[in-house]
């Protein structure tokens, strides 16, 4: 986990479980079947080794770069979420009170401040004002995430969840911080573009320009072209290209080496669009669908279902990317997903009728 977390950086965090939510897949894809509890453990106990915060969006980050973040955390006022901003400017009072609430009452949920009485002294707890207190706590700092109960984050202190270490000492200036966020995106993304490293931890424009321009002239990133790429792109200096790639995956929407949509395309010739919010009859793919990954390429993509009621794995639609024998890609992908049932706790795979690997996947199964 931790040599996975060095490469990556982080885990993007998701509310979706149609089939697991998505903090636990990019293991699975790197690592095959691991405990989650094992994840689990890193993020909500002590000794902590994982903390939630914003890095690409809501995810889980190794309590190192707590340091690394800081400098967004002092801008919450000015560049946390619209309403969130306009929340701290018009009732700062307020927010105050809840912070005074985390510290008397912490690990809390947003929930459980809705259930108090008013009181002659305090305000009134709405749940909504209560939870964007707690959100622009959460995104300056000053509150962090103590757990989960279900998928309900419980907020503390950050004295009493993350090791002391962590907290300590002063922050890197901006500047620093930034170098140090562009050299982890390019560790973890090889050969990028400038839009690529800044969205990695999405970071501002200007900025970003900026720190790749630096982190070039100190010798750190190499500018260099690629065949078909019209902007741009830089080398991590570390970045080794292997003889052969071995690799078979399923990987979340939410993993970070086909997050941003348009580097997904470029690299493998894949329009990867999540469908979750598109009107069913609209769809094209699927619900949930997972890119699959055979060797150095994106060969399928395969919209996934845990049935756990019936215990089954259901691969409700399945569709090959062109120039990939439907045969060998069913075979690879029929192995993954027993695998992934495996873990998952299922009895069995099921493959629907729906996409054009779909016959050659059930014939696999």
């Amino acid at each position: 986990m931790r040599r996975v977390l060095a490469r990556v950086g982080l885990f993007q965090i998701d509310s979706v479980n149609v089939l697991v939510r998505s903090h636990y897949l990019p293991l699975f894809s790197r690592l095959g079947p691991y405990p989650v509890a094992l994840l689990e453990r890193a993020a909500w106990r002590a000794p902590r080794e994982l903390f939630e915060y914003w890095g690409h969006e809501a995810s889980l980050l190794p309590v190192g770069a707590h340091r690394l973040l800081r400098w967004r955390m002092e801008r919450a006022a000015d560049e946390a979420w619209g309403h969130l901003r306009e929340f701290s400017h018009g009732r700062p009072g307020y927010i105050d009170a809840v912070l005074d609430e985390v510290r008397a009452r912490g690990p809390i949920a947003a929930g459980e401040l809705e259930e108090q009485r008013p009181r002659r002294s305090g305000p009134w707890w709405d749940w909504h004002d209560a939870k964007r207190a707690l959100e622009y706590l959460f995104w300056s700092g000053r509150v962090t995430s103590a757990g989960r109960r279900g998928f309900e984050r419980l907020y503390d202190l950050p004295e009493r969840v993350l090791p002391a270490g962590a907290l300590a000492g002063p922050a890197p200036t901006e500047a620093d911080a930034q170098r140090e966020l562009v050299r982890i995106a390019a560790r973890a993304l090889g050969v990028a573009t400038e839009r690529d490293l800044r969205d990695y931890f999405r970071l501002g424009v200007a900025e970003a320009r900026a720190r790749v321009a630096e982190l070039v002239e100190a010798g750190e990133l190499r500018p260099v072209t690629v065949a078909g790429w019209p902007k741009q792109a830089y080398l991590d200096p570390g970045a080794r290209a292997p003889r052969w790639v071995r690799a078979r995956a399923l990987l979340s929407p939410f993993d970070s080496l086909v997050w941003e949509r348009e580097r997904t395309e470029r690299l493998f010739g894949m329009q990867f669009r999540l469908e979750i919010y598109v009107p069913a009859p609209r769809r094209v793919y699927g619900y949930y669908v997972l890119p699959f990954l055979l060797g150095d390429t994106l060969a399928a993509r395969v919209d996934l279902k845990a049935d756990r009621a019936a215990g089954v794995l259901r691969a409700q639609a399945t569709w090959a990317q062109d120039g990939h024998a439907p045969g060998v890609v069913a075979d690879a992908l029929a192995a993954e997903l027993r695998a992934m049932a495996g873990w998952l706790g299922m009895e069995r795979v099921e493959a629907g009728d729906r996409g054009d690997l779909a016959p050659a996947l059930r014939s696999a199964l």
